[in-house]
């Protein structure tokens, strides 16, 4: 039993006329009489009374026809359903960022990507790198957002654009007047730090060495366990200490009467790379194409950093 089969059924039962039916079927009258003879000897039953005058559909074969009618309809809605998820900006996409990166990508992000597929229903997530990777391979989330390096079996990665580290301070601190900071002088400082977990702290350490010779030193060193850059920026600007982040959560517009400034690193500074990553198996590329362009549109590099006015 086909659902060719069944439409010739059901259409010879609205004509009641195998040339007319056959017609409507685009195929010709022996091909659908044939199919019809098929059919009733599978179902071991007559459908239809035949003469030559015309065709009348015996009281089982209502009952069948009936059914074969519900059954190509809902065969039209899986079509429809099929036609419908071939447009990959349609369906939800659900990106996962890390902590260092979705709070000041993601106001800027989903804008760009309402304009570039408004049917496009997003859903978003921040977490730690490991948490989005279980995520991301469980098929909880579609696409992740995180830094190089990452590597994962079956997974597609990305680079979509670099920043470089700055070093936050009070606005009063005695480095205001510098034009940029060599990173063992980090050491001269209380530094806050996010705690363990968070990449980004795992790059910074990596990128200055000689800082991990404060981590035991609790006088010169805060870390901010489970923390937040907002936490650690609130704490430079009451003047807890120094930090480092990444351009994009400099957020030196947030502050009012010059609370905060920052300076750039001697070269080379200590930077990042920002990278997408999604399942090879992902079957909607063009909603991971709207994902790079609306990034490429809102990513905009930190200005030079300078106290708040």
């Amino acid at each position: 039993m086909t659902l060719t089969e069944l439409r010739y059924i059901v259409t010879l039962a609205q004509e009641r006329h195998f040339g007319r039916a056959a017609e409507r079927c685009h195929v010709s009258q022996p091909t659908l009489s044939v199919a019809v003879k098929k059919l009733e000897d599978e179902l071991e039953t007559p459908l239809f009374e035949r003469s030559k005058a015309t065709v009348q559909v015996t009281p089982l074969g209502e009952k069948i026809i009936a059914q074969a009618q519900r059954v190509l309809e809902q065969s039209s809605l899986i079509f429809d359903m099929a036609s419908a998820g071939k447009d990959q900006l349609a369906n939800p996409l659900r990106i996962g960022a890390i902590y260092t990166i979705g709070p000041y990508l993601f106001p800027h992000l989903i804008p760009e990507l309402a304009k570039a597929a408004p049917q496009m229903p997003l859903y978003i997530e921040e977490g730690l790198t490991g948490t989005l990777r279980t995520k991301l391979r469980s098929g909880e989330l579609d696409v992740i957002i995180v830094a190089l390096p990452f590597t994962e079996t079956d997974v597609v990665t990305k680079p979509i654009y670099d920043e470089t580290f700055e070093i936050l301070v009070p606005a009063n601190h005695r480095w205001k007047e510098r034009d940029a900071i060599h990173k063992e002088e980090l050491l001269e400082e209380r530094l806050l730090l996010l705690g363990e977990g968070h990449c980004f702290r795992d790059q910074l350490l990596e990128a200055c060495p000689a800082i991990m010779q404060k981590l035991n030193n609790p006088n010169n060193t805060l870390i901010a366990e489970g923390g937040s850059l907002e936490t650690i920026r609130h704490m430079v600007a009451s003047k807890l200490g120094i930090t480092v982040l990444p351009q994009s959560a400099l957020g030196m517009d947030q502050y009012e009467n010059a609370m905060l400034i920052s300076r750039p690193f001697v070269g080379p500074a200590p930077s990042r790379t920002v990278a997408i990553a999604w399942r090879a198996s992902f079957p909607r590329p063009k909603a991971i194409d709207a994902l790079v362009n609306a990034i490429n549109q809102c990513h905009r590099p930190a200005k030079a950093a300078t106290a708040v006015s």
